[in-house]
């Protein structure tokens, strides 16, 4: 499938919420939630997806540098389950979704140390 080109929303932006669960908020300044705004088309000019949003939370939010306990292979790691809009993202196309405006995206770290 060919990704969604988005030329005419090239100089906007989408405006959303990330929540951050379970611990993995240590790695985004101790803080859970994030309202941001995020190019409306990422590097190929291809619609935001929530896998370009994965990139860009590392290259931009992140403040640790432990991308690893984050993201493996370019993708969220086993063990952290992302809503859509309170729907699995298994739901709604995983990496491939298009991000919209108001989305809230949570993500929750279902792996605990002890």
């Amino acid at each position: 499938m060919e990704a969604e080109k988005a030329p005419e929303r090239a100089m906007d932006a989408v405006r959303i919420t990330v929540e951050f669960t379970g611990g993995l908020e240590m790695l985004f300044s101790s803080k859970r939630k994030h309202s941001i705004s995020i190019p409306a088309v990422d590097e190929t000019g291809s619609a935001s997806n929530l896998a370009y949003l994965v990139r860009y939370l590392c290259d931009h939010l992140m403040n640790d540098r432990r991308k690893e306990l984050f993201i493996l292979n370019d993708s969220v790691r086993p063990g952290i389950l992302v809503l859509v809009n309170d729907a699995d993202w298994e739901l709604e196309g995983e990496g491939a979704y298009i991000l919209q405006k108001g989305d809230s995206i949570l993500f929750v770290s279902t792996l605990h140390g002890g």
